[in-house]
């Protein structure tokens, strides 16, 4: 199978010099990185040829490395009826740099490309309809990000005096507390019910022994 796969890569990044940056076989599954402007021509590409005839997008998500220049991974992952196979596309690209939408590939990537804008900030080029589908309308911020605060910027509560749901900014209703992370189990001193017997069994074995 990974001999497959390999000679698969092999073949796109042949037919797609230009646009094919890398391919690697990895657990079984093929991952060809590819330029982010050329994203359309590589999905028509995996979808049409006869060799590959990817038809079915099972997936489009995304992964943050804020620690990197271009700290976003947005990857399709396909399927092949045909050949029984899966492949996975990558691209690259940052905060301010826009993807080109795949739903003239793909319909099925419109609500995807909407839940990664709404969860993680990728914006799709081209878009039909790029909104939030995931968070409420007003949202701020995008909550998969990883250096996304725990605890958001709003808060929801329903105000009995307005009689409707209100936003407010995030109100701490307490300190933050130290916590030692120790078992309750580990910390308790005083005896629990039945811990006489185990006393009283392990004084007979001495005895025993004696």
């Amino acid at each position: 199978m990974d001999l497959a796969l390999k000679d698969l890569g092999e073949l796109i990044a042949t037919a797609l010099p230009n646009e094919v940056t890398a391919t690697g076989v990895a657990n079984g599954e093929l991952a060809v990185s590819v330029r982010s402007d050329a994203i359309v021509k590589v999905l028509t590409f995996l979808r049409d040829d006869v060799n590959c005839q990817f038809k079915v997008l099972m997936d489009v998500c995304g992964v943050d490395y804020p620690d990197r220049e271009e700290r976003f991974d947005v990857v399709y992952n396909l399927l092949s009826m045909t050949h029984n196979q899966r492949v996975r596309v990558k691209v690259r690209t940052e905060e301010k740099k826009p993807v080109p939408s795949v739903v003239s590939v793909f319909s099925s990537a419109n609500w995807w490309e909407r839940e990664a804008w709404d969860l993680l900030g990728v914006y799709f080029s081209g878009h039909p309809d790029l909104r939030r589908i995931m968070t409420d309308y007003g949202f701020e911020g995008h909550p998969l990000r990883k250096d996304f605060p725990l605890t958001g910027y709003v808060e929801i509560r329903y105000d009995d005096e307005q009689k409707r749901v209100v936003y407010e900014p995030v109100k701490m209703a307490q300190d933050f507390r130290t916590f030692d992370f120790v078992s309750p189990w580990e910390a308790m001193d005083a005896p629990l019910p039945g811990d006489e017997k185990a006393e009283q069994t392990d004084d007979a074995a001495a005895e025993g022994e004696g």
